[in-house]
């Protein structure tokens, strides 16, 4: 394997060095099962760092091109077959993330007295740049003219379209046009949008556990839903092939609740799937894309796509702030006409004026930047919680703690959820269920969630003190 690794230019060493390695497996040129050099034999190959390689080879392990194997070293993943799906027809140009409403009423700044609630829905309002907000909205309501107090554009103002589109290139490494940009006020509206679109009694998949909010707005459409089991890597594409279904509803950048990232292999797996007819899609909620903990995000599923099979839904809620309400989803161009000629006439509902706040807030830089920030705030919560598990790791499996703004504790003492749920609840504290999210609930459940993005350190502190002492 030759490289040539600049020590100048736009991206960094680590960042070369996992793009020239992708770019390999991606071309045939690294194989299944291939070893890879070990991280000091390349480091000092390419006279760099050895905790440059470490970070790029952890990037590939995220994302499921190459796997670790104790004491042998990093191997390519099987992925060759699946890899001819990717970009095969030129490309379409493209072709939410769901505001977590369920259990909104205890969103930050509402928590019960006395209560320390490990919501895995609140996020930390305490970074919000609200002088920057305040400065935005002003300038735009003293400058603004009246055509933006005229209707707008059905899928919403073309300038946001066009930054959001933007976004997606530089942040989620998916390219779309603005055309297949709708933006809506929540998820809600977009999911009920796409009921039109793709039309009633539709069969469609979900994982199992999933995110319920979703769960029962397609029961509403009375789409006949069809649960698809999950391993360590996602929805199972083999189980989604027999259950005869039309669309698959698909968390793969962070899956809710139990924080899996999908790996590229099973993408592939499932965009083959999508690509065996001619009207099956996935439908990709990209949820807390925005945290990750180690490495750089991950790629949006839309990345990936060379057929326009996924339908990307995505929000700014959860990064920015969940008054926000500004969702936006991008169709394929099949769906898109279908769009054109049966539902465009169904007016934006966000109001042009928080549109223009919200395009200047992202086009001008603010939006990266709090976003930066936000990461620092929540990587603090997130390592303090991790460090306040101590021996408690000897009773629990946690799972889920590579990206998000929750835990995923399961027993191994025998304790059920119910019991866990109680005990915590008897010290002061509040946790969640598993059960909460499941569509076909599992009695003997043993896993709870622990939401810290709504809560300062202290409180995650003494939180974890109470339940130390309540789960013992």
């Amino acid at each position: 394997m030759t490289f040539q690794i600049r020590t100048e230019g736009d991206s960094c060493l680590y960042e070369q060095i996992y793009q020239h390695i992708k770019g390999e497996i991606k071309g045939g040129k690294l194989l299944s099962g291939e070893k890879l050099p070990s991280t000091r034999s390349l480091a000092e190959y390419l006279q760099v760092a050895r905790s440059t390689v470490d970070y790029a080879y952890g990037q590939l392990l995220s994302e499921g091109y190459i796997e670790s194997r104790p004491y042998r070293g990093y191997f390519v993943c099987p992925m060759e077959d699946l890899l001819q799906l990717d970009a095969s027809l030129p490309a379409l140009a493209g072709s939410i993330s769901a505001e977590r409403e369920a259990g909104a009423e205890n969103s930050i700044g509402t928590q019960s007295k006395g209560i320390i609630d490990f919501s895995p829905y609140d996020i930390d309002m305490t970074g919000f740049p609200f002088s920057v907000w305040k400065r935005i909205t002003k300038n735009i309501l003293t400058y603004a003219n009246s055509d933006l107090f005229a209707r707008g554009e059905a899928q919403g103002d073309y300038g946001l379209r066009r930054t959001i589109s933007r976004y997606l290139h530089s942040s989620r490494g998916a390219d779309c046009r603005p055309e297949q940009i709708i933006v809506g006020a929540g998820n809600d509206y977009l999911l009920l949008l796409l009921e039109k679109i793709l039309g009633r009694h539709v069969r469609i998949a979900m994982e199992n556990p999933t995110y319920k909010r979703s769960y029962r707005l397609f029961c509403s459409f009375a789409y006949d839903i069809v649960t698809v089991d999950m391993d360590e890597c996602g929805m199972r594409a083999d189980k989604l092939e027999q259950a005869d279904v039309r669309a698959a509803y698909v968390m793969p950048s962070h899956q809710f609740p139990l924080g899996t990232v999908m790996p590229i292999g099973r993408r592939m797996e499932l965009l083959k799937w999508a690509d065996g007819s001619a009207d099956r899609y996935l439908i990709e909620d990209d949820y807390d894309s925005e945290f990750r903990f180690r490495g750089k995000p991950i790629p949006a599923l839309l990345a990936s796509d060379g057929h326009a099979k996924v339908i990307y839904v995505g929000t700014f809620s959860k990064a920015i702030a969940p008054a926000i309400r500004v969702s936006f989803m991008v169709l394929p161009d099949s769906l898109l006409k279908k769009y054109l000629e049966d539902c465009s006439f169904y007016s934006c509902t966000v109001s042009r004026i928080d549109q223009s706040i919200l395009n200047e807030f992202i086009g001008e830089g603010y939006f990266e930047r709090h976003l930066n920030k936000m990461r620092k705030i929540y990587r603090a919560k997130h390592e303090l919680l991790l460090d306040c598990l101590g021996d408690m790791r000897d009773s629990f499996e946690v799972s889920g703690e590579n990206a998000g703004l929750h835990l995923v504790l399961t027993a191994k003492n025998g304790m059920g959820e119910g019991e866990l749920i109680r005990r915590a609840a008897d010290r002061g504290v509040r946790v969640y269920g598993l059960s909460e999210s499941m569509v076909e609930a599992a009695p003997d459940s043993r896993t709870v969630l622990l939401g810290f993005g709504g809560l300062g350190e202290a409180e995650i502190r003494e939180g974890m003190a109470l339940l130390h002492e309540a789960w013992k």
